[in-house]
């Protein structure tokens, strides 16, 4: 009987005073009246928490203000960032309004009991509110009706990156604040301090970004359903290109001056010119591929980093080409100004003087009465074009000829030799040209 007394008691202990009993009675809990706060009972008969305040009237005025506790990870290849928020909103609700100049730290779960903005995160991929050890949300009440509503918030935000100019990139990601359900008729968002209400981002200290200016703005977004009022946060982040210098444009500069060293070694050292040229394109194809694997999402992008790394493979395989070219000329030379030796050779080259003359004698005996442009062709580089003769399209067609010739003449590598002569001044020459221009570039432009 002790124990029915004492549970009886109990229950209506922790009822609000509407639902308070008396000793032989029970209340009828259907009956009752609409939940109130409990200590606040006299302000909240007849609140209803599903009508914003003012309702029918004026516009909410809401002000945020916010500190950013981190940014965890910022994502090239995803296009997004996440932080740690404390979002605080403040608004006036007079139906809350009490005698006094106190306020009022109620418990969080309490906020099922009032009127609470429908705020979101534009853009946010993912988030959530953290809970431990129970959940990260405070209330305050203030004499005045104020209510000051606070939450702990990790979120995934979209952040459309430029990728163009990376590693030498700024990005300009947005933390934007929009009402839900309500439009500007119903609520009114603003910051507190102006640029002031953000704090916590001037002090982020982050692997690959700083942190170069942010500020506030207010705006609105026009939807189908109406005009939402909206509050951004802009900060710009700038890449820290210190990292990929030494890791990647430094080791690139170093293959392509040592492609440069085979410049000084003799054409006769076949190998030792070889290995060079193979192994610094090698691992110069290498190197691009790991720097591509971290973005490998983002490859449709042509970055400054590629440029860079493209242009280095370019003199790094010119390189190569250059000592296949100086090569193959002297070889050329070498085997057009060799003698013959023995008498096999002697006979053989009668032989064909034979031939060639025999040739060249019933060509004579066939059309010694016929002046052609093939005539032309298989006679000497300095041919007169002046000749009366020659119809005009033969005399053009042999002007065109000889211009042929001395053009093809400045390309003739005479002296096979003179070919790493000039590329030990041309290549670096060109390369620090090149580098002025890359890096004036992707800096200043």
């Amino acid at each position: 009987m002790f124990c029915r007394y004492f549970c009886f008691f109990s229950l209506c202990l922790f009822l609000p005073t509407q639902r308070r009993c008396f000793l032989g009675h029970v209340p009828d809990l259907r009956s009752s009246d609409t939940t109130s706060l409990p200590g606040f009972e006299n302000l909240t008969v007849g609140y209803n928490k599903y009508l914003r305040p003012y309702f029918g009237g004026e516009p909410v005025q809401i002000a945020m203000s916010m500190d950013i506790a981190s940014i965890s990870s910022i994502s090239e290849s995803d296009m997004d960032y996440t932080a740690t928020i404390y979002l605080r909103q403040r608004w006036t609700d007079p139906r809350l309004v009490f005698h006094g100049n106190k306020s009022f730290t109620l418990d969080a779960r309490l906020v099922e009991l009032l009127w609470v903005p429908d705020t979101y995160i534009v853009e946010s991929k993912r988030s959530f509110l953290h809970d431990v050890t129970v959940g990260n949300r405070l209330i305050r009440l203030f004499s005045n009706g104020t209510i000051l509503y606070a939450l702990r918030i990790t979120t995934t935000v979209a952040c459309n990156m430029d990728l163009s100019k990376y590693p030498m990139d700024t990005q300009t990601c947005r933390l934007q604040l929009e009402s839900w359900g309500y439009d500007e008729n119903d609520v009114i968002f603003t910051w507190l301090r102006g640029n002031d209400s953000v704090h916590g981002i001037e002090k982020l200290r982050l692997s690959q970004y700083t942190v170069e200016h942010y500020y506030t703005l207010v705006s609105k977004s026009q939807q189908e359903t109406g005009s939402y009022p909206r509050l951004i946060l802009q900060f710009e982040l700038r890449r820290n290109v210190l990292y990929f210098i030494l890791e990647t444009y430094v080791p690139s500069t170093l293959l392509v001056m040592l492609s440069w060293v085979s410049f000084w070694i003799t054409l006769d050292s076949v190998p030792a010119r070889t290995c060079i040229g193979v192994t610094t394109v090698l691992s110069m194809t290498t190197l691009m591929i790991g720097s591509r694997s971290s973005l490998s999402k983002t490859n449709c992008f042509i970055k400054a980093i590629d440029v860079y790394l493209g242009i280095c493979f370019s003199f790094i395989f010119g390189a190569l080409v250059e000592y296949a070219v100086a090569h193959y000329s002297s070889s050329q030379k070498c085997a057009a100004e060799a003698p013959p030796e023995g008498p096999a050779n002697e006979l053989t080259k009668e032989m064909e003087e034979v031939n060639i003359a025999n040739i060249l004698n019933s060509s004579i005996t066939s059309y010694k009465q016929k002046i052609s442009f093939t005539s032309i062709e298989i006679s000497s580089d300095n041919v007169n074009c002046s000749d009366l003769t020659m119809k005009t399209h033969e005399k053009i067609k042999c002007v065109l000829r000889n211009k042929m010739h001395r053009i093809i003449g400045y390309f003739t590598i005479q002296n096979p030799s003179n070919v790493d002569h000039y590329s030990k001044l041309l290549f670096p020459l060109f390369f620090m040209l090149v580098n002025v221009f890359y890096w004036a570039y992707y800096l200043y432009f």
